[in-house]
Protein backbone atom coordinates (compact mmCIF):
# COMPACT_ATOMS: atom_id res chain seq x y z
CA UNK A 1 0.00 0.00 0.00
CA UNK A 2 1.20 3.35 -1.03
CA UNK A 3 2.05 5.77 1.89
CA UNK A 4 -0.81 8.34 0.64
CA UNK A 5 -3.27 5.24 0.42
CA UNK A 6 -2.20 4.53 3.92
CA UNK A 7 -3.34 8.07 5.17
CA UNK A 8 -6.34 7.72 3.55
CA UNK A 9 -7.06 4.64 4.99
CA UNK A 10 -6.38 6.02 8.74
CA UNK A 11 -8.57 8.93 8.21
CA UNK A 12 -11.56 7.68 6.26
CA UNK A 13 -13.90 4.62 6.96
CA UNK A 14 -12.83 1.32 5.18
CA UNK A 15 -15.65 1.46 3.53
CA UNK A 16 -15.18 4.68 1.27
CA UNK A 17 -14.69 4.40 -2.08
CA UNK A 18 -11.25 6.34 -2.14
CA UNK A 19 -10.02 4.03 -0.11
CA UNK A 20 -11.14 0.63 -1.57
CA UNK A 21 -9.87 3.15 -5.51
CA UNK A 22 -6.04 3.51 -3.46
CA UNK A 23 -5.72 0.55 -2.57
CA UNK A 24 -6.54 -1.14 -5.23
CA UNK A 25 -4.47 1.49 -7.55
CA UNK A 26 -1.37 -0.03 -5.02
CA UNK A 27 -2.33 -3.63 -5.19
CA UNK A 28 -2.79 -3.92 -1.05
CA UNK A 29 -5.55 -3.85 1.10
CA UNK A 30 -7.01 -1.51 3.33
CA UNK A 31 -5.75 -1.68 7.09
CA UNK A 32 -7.43 -1.12 10.38
CA UNK A 33 -7.91 2.00 12.07
CA UNK A 34 -9.59 3.43 9.70
CA UNK A 35 -13.13 2.88 12.55
CA UNK A 36 -12.61 6.21 13.71
CA UNK A 37 -13.53 7.65 10.78
CA UNK A 38 -16.55 6.11 10.14
CA UNK A 39 -18.31 8.49 12.76
CA UNK A 40 -17.57 11.56 11.03
CA UNK A 41 -18.56 10.33 7.47
CA UNK A 42 -21.77 11.98 6.04
CA UNK A 43 -23.27 11.59 2.74
CA UNK A 44 -22.88 13.97 0.15
CA UNK A 45 -25.95 15.48 -1.76
CA UNK A 46 -26.81 12.90 -4.25
CA UNK A 47 -24.85 13.88 -7.78
CA UNK A 48 -27.42 14.28 -10.76
CA UNK A 49 -26.78 11.80 -13.88
CA UNK A 50 -24.65 9.13 -13.34
CA UNK A 51 -22.59 10.22 -11.26
CA UNK A 52 -22.63 7.97 -7.80
CA UNK A 53 -23.17 9.71 -4.42
CA UNK A 54 -19.30 9.57 -2.42
CA UNK A 55 -20.10 9.85 1.25
CA UNK A 56 -18.05 13.41 2.49
CA UNK A 57 -15.57 13.07 5.50
CA UNK A 58 -15.01 15.64 8.34
CA UNK A 59 -11.51 14.81 8.18
CA UNK A 60 -11.09 18.21 10.74
CA UNK A 61 -13.46 16.16 12.87
CA UNK A 62 -11.31 13.33 12.59
CA UNK A 63 -8.29 14.11 13.32
CA UNK A 64 -9.37 16.44 16.03
CA UNK A 65 -10.50 13.66 17.77
CA UNK A 66 -7.31 11.77 17.12
CA UNK A 67 -5.23 14.59 18.37
CA UNK A 68 -7.50 14.55 21.58
CA UNK A 69 -7.07 11.04 22.58
CA UNK A 70 -2.83 11.39 21.29
CA UNK A 71 -0.89 12.63 24.85
CA UNK A 72 1.43 14.14 22.20
CA UNK A 73 0.54 17.81 21.36
CA UNK A 74 0.37 17.61 17.40
CA UNK A 75 -0.33 20.13 14.91
CA UNK A 76 -1.89 18.44 12.05
CA UNK A 77 -2.94 21.47 10.38
CA UNK A 78 0.39 22.63 9.26
CA UNK A 79 2.84 20.44 9.60
CA UNK A 80 2.91 16.65 8.05
CA UNK A 81 5.26 15.10 10.37
CA UNK A 82 2.91 15.50 12.73
CA UNK A 83 -0.29 14.41 10.47
CA UNK A 84 1.99 11.07 9.77
CA UNK A 85 2.29 11.02 13.33
CA UNK A 86 -1.37 11.72 14.57
CA UNK A 87 -2.79 8.64 12.15
CA UNK A 88 0.39 6.39 13.72
CA UNK A 89 2.67 6.51 10.78
CA UNK A 90 6.42 6.56 10.23
CA UNK A 91 6.94 10.17 9.83
CA UNK A 92 11.14 9.87 9.47
CA UNK A 93 12.77 11.61 6.61
CA UNK A 94 12.59 8.44 4.73
CA UNK A 95 8.78 7.97 5.24
CA UNK A 96 8.54 11.90 3.88
CA UNK A 97 11.09 11.07 0.88
CA UNK A 98 9.24 8.39 -0.78
CA UNK A 99 5.56 10.05 -0.07
CA UNK A 100 7.45 13.18 -1.97
CA UNK A 101 8.30 10.66 -4.50
CA UNK A 102 5.10 8.72 -4.63
CA UNK A 103 3.40 12.48 -5.15
CA UNK A 104 5.55 13.60 -7.89
CA UNK A 105 7.52 16.37 -6.23
CA UNK A 106 10.17 18.22 -8.18
CA UNK A 107 12.19 19.86 -5.59
CA UNK A 108 15.19 19.15 -4.13
CA UNK A 109 14.55 16.56 -1.10
CA UNK A 110 17.57 17.58 0.88
CA UNK A 111 15.67 20.95 1.76
CA UNK A 112 13.28 19.25 4.31
CA UNK A 113 11.50 22.60 4.96
CA UNK A 114 9.90 23.44 1.16
CA UNK A 115 9.57 19.40 0.93
CA UNK A 116 7.44 19.26 4.19
CA UNK A 117 5.09 22.28 3.37
CA UNK A 118 4.96 21.03 -0.51
CA UNK A 119 3.59 17.68 1.28
CA UNK A 120 1.40 18.82 3.82
CA UNK A 121 -0.59 20.88 1.07
CA UNK A 122 -0.11 18.21 -1.43
CA UNK A 123 -1.39 15.45 0.95
CA UNK A 124 -4.33 17.99 2.09
CA UNK A 125 -5.17 19.14 -1.24
CA UNK A 126 -5.72 15.36 -2.34
CA UNK A 127 -7.69 14.12 0.82
CA UNK A 128 -9.99 16.85 -0.69
CA UNK A 129 -9.99 15.27 -4.04
CA UNK A 130 -11.26 12.05 -2.52
CA UNK A 131 -13.83 13.29 -0.57
CA UNK A 132 -12.74 15.07 2.43
CA UNK A 133 -14.17 18.15 3.77
CA UNK A 134 -11.47 20.47 4.76
CA UNK A 135 -11.79 23.32 7.38
CA UNK A 136 -11.58 26.48 4.47
CA UNK A 137 -7.87 27.15 6.13
CA UNK A 138 -6.96 24.19 4.79
CA UNK A 139 -7.74 24.49 1.03
CA UNK A 140 -5.56 25.68 -1.47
Amino acid sequence: MSIFSTILSKIFPSSHPAVAQNTQATGGSAGAGAAPAAAAASSASAASGSTANVPAVDVEAVLNSMAQKNPEKLNWRTSIVDLMKLVGMDSSLTARKELAQELHYTGNTADSASMNTWLHKQVMKKIGDNGGKLPADLKD
